[in-house]
């Protein structure tokens, strides 16, 4: 008898469950991961403002007869300005959706909430449209989303990790090679065995792009030193870039299943009674 109430408690928990978060995907279908609050307070650079995520998605369109140089450039500028860059760890998680919301993903939610783990609590998007979407990032965001960008036209290209920040690097048919800095919106015009003896000139560029002295020091220094290399968005962040796929492909299924399964349960065990 206690067995049979606890399987009946049990079906009805999965239920509920299963109710619940289905309420709670059809309510994010009318929410939008991207905040509305865009001040110079919360920003690193001033008028940072991420571009429309729809205009951003059409810049990012290969123009007709464009090539492989000339569209990894315009791309970096693109995604420059679909970024923002809030400071990270200034405030609050869920002020710009830094902790993904249970609304959007209620995998990611939990994961933030009770897993521990830094990158949760401050998540950081492996897949380049939602990241592109919620409209804010560090080097690292922008990075992925140009390497990803690259990987859809058969650019070669990997993702450069220096202390303190990333870029990607793109190589091109001529083994000509362009460093990209989507974080920046800055093309670096050489290549990875370069960079060293260029520092100067290659801080140059930021410094001409209307950053600081600070920074000008900064990537003199930087470029000085040899980075680690990462073949593409997979290698860079292997284990969040497959649960992240998981966790948007089960969002929507998981909660059916639980229904129909206790459903099922439920009238199994009311024919047996009967």
């Amino acid at each position: 008898m206690l067995f049979e109430r606890l399987k009946l408690s049990f079906c009805f928990i999965i239920l509920l469950v299963g109710c619940f978060l289905l309420m709670v995907n059809l309510y994010g279908l009318n929410r939008d991961i991207r905040v509305d609050d865009f001040s110079n307070q919360y920003l690193r650079f001033p008028n940072d403002q991420p571009a429309n995520f729809n205009d951003t998605l059409l810049e990012l369109i290969r123009h007709q007869n464009e090539t492989d140089i000339q569209y990894s450039t315009r791309v970096t500028h693109v995604v420059a300005r679909g970024i923002s860059h809030v400071e990270w760890f200034d405030f609050p998680p869920q002020q710009f959706n830094q902790l993904i919301p249970i609304w959007e993903n209620y995998f990611l939610y939990f994961m933030g909430v009770f897993s521990g783990i830094p990158e949760y609590e401050r998540y950081h998007y492996a897949n380049y449209h939602r990241s592109l979407k919620r409209g804010i990032g560090l080097c690292g965001d922008a990075s992925m989303v140009v390497s990803q960008l690259l990987d859809d036209q058969n650019i070669n290209n990997k993702i450069l990790t220096f202390p303190g920040h990333v870029v990607v690097v793109a190589t091109f048919e001529n083994g000509r090679q362009f460093i990209l800095d989507a974080d920046f919106g800055v093309v670096v015009p050489f290549s990875v065995a370069e960079l060293s003896s260029q520092s100067a000139e290659i801080a140059q560029l930021y410094l001409d792009a209307g950053y600081s002295h600070s920074d000008y020091q900064f990537f003199n220094n930087m470029y000085q030193q040899a980075p680690r290399e990462w073949n593409g968005v997979q290698h860079f962040i292997t284990k969040k870039y497959y649960f992240e796929i998981f966790a948007y492909w089960l969002k929507w299924p998981l909660p059916i299943i639980m229904m129909l399964f206790s459903l099922v349960c439920l009238t199994k065990m009311k024919r047996t009674k009967s």
